[in-house]
């Protein structure tokens, strides 16, 4: 997450980006973007506001060597010389047209922008921004017409939503430089991420606690709702976010003690399944680490714990009361109408 409280925009163009799958081409400005004070000021916080609760992470990746990923290469250059900037951004989008692999990648006008005094964890340093606008709204625009004001419809860029971005720092830690990344039309993630950026995640507590996260909830999708119901998979959720509440750090052999008993089987279940997830999205799932309390609270709120019946009736648990399922819900089954049912205890309605 940063800080923008003194940023400042030195450098600004607009390019746009074709896609070569369906002929449509690049079209490069030649000169830098000259702000007016209200553009300059509504641009500042459209291009920067997404960034503010970004908690995770990235770092350039590439199969070799990191120093030969583009993007990286590209960051260093107009870090070093920002001279360069408009001929470093005419290749940054011919790099993104050529991750264009498919008819449905979006065209789109691309923002590159070279940004100071963005604060990072306590350090001031600058900022390389690239944003991609994929989607425009219709608004109405007055005009007078003999004598009469008449209105139409254009189109234009929304100052509310942020398509994709992403900010390369210009400082870097053991792994390298810092990349923050957004994008809100994450149907085509793997073209912004794995593709132009050529990134992976940060090995640090937020992705581990993101990591672990995921597991629990694909866990509790795959297998203890398909073997042990709906009712038995949120109580686990709700439990394993109790779990993330309580304490400061995962320690994989207390997670499990804690949240399966004396279920021995389920336990067995819990490693061979983390097994198959590190296998499957190509990720370490650490056994020990500190947990983000950032992340967690993020998490924690895509968390599903609906109960939905085929009655058209929904029960919706408290995913912060993981006891309360156990303690005020029954489930049976009435032998005369030959249907299951779930009993609730309560004392008050609201």
């Amino acid at each position: 997450m940063i800080k923008r409280n003194r940023v400042a925009i030195s450098k600004f163009i607009i390019h746009k980006v074709g896609n070569k799958f369906n002929s449509a081409t690049n079209i490069f400005s030649e000169n830098l973007v000259t702000f007016d004070e209200e553009s300059y000021e509504l641009m500042k916080p459209f291009l920067l506001k997404p960034f503010g609760n970004v908690a995770e992470s990235y770092r350039f990746s590439h199969h070799s060597n990191v120093e030969l990923n583009e993007m990286n290469n590209y960051a260093s250059q107009v870090f070093s010389d920002p001279s360069s900037f408009l001929d470093v951004s005419k290749h940054i989008v011919n790099h993104l047209f050529e991750q264009s692999n498919s008819s449905q990648i979006k065209v789109g006008d691309v923002i590159i922008a070279l940004i100071e005094d963005v604060e990072y964890k306590d350090v001031v340093t600058q900022a390389l921004g690239i944003f991609k606008i994929e989607n425009k709204i219709d608004f109405f625009q007055t005009y007078m017409e003999k004598d009469s004001l008449d209105v139409v419809v254009q189109k234009g860029i929304s100052t509310k939503k942020l398509d994709k971005g992403c900010l390369i720092i210009n400082t870097s830690d053991g792994e390298g430089k810092i990349v923050l990344s957004v994008d809100t039309n994450n149907y085509d993630a793997q073209y912004w991420i794995k593709n132009f950026l050529s990134v992976k995640y940060a090995d640090d507590s937020n992705q581990h606690t993101q990591n672990y996260i995921e597991m629990c909830k694909d866990f509790s999708e795959e297998i203890i709702k398909e073997d042990f119901g709906v009712h038995e998979k949120s109580k686990f959720l709700a439990k394993a976010i109790d779990f993330f509440k309580e304490n400061e750090s995962v320690n994989i052999h207390d997670f499990k003690d804690e949240i399966f008993e004396e279920k021995e089987d389920q336990k067995v279940l819990f490693d061979d399944y983390k097994k198959k997830f590190e296998e499957d999205n190509n990720v370490l799932v650490r056994n020990e680490f500190a947990i983000s309390d950032i992340v967690l609270k993020k998490q924690k709120q895509k968390i599903k714990t609906e109960i939905k019946l085929d009655t058209n009736i929904q029960i919706k648990l408290d995913v912060d009361a993981p006891d309360a399922s156990a303690e005020y819900l029954e489930q049976g089954y009435d032998e005369e109408k030959k249907m299951k049912f779930y009993k609730v205890y309560y004392n008050e309605e609201d």
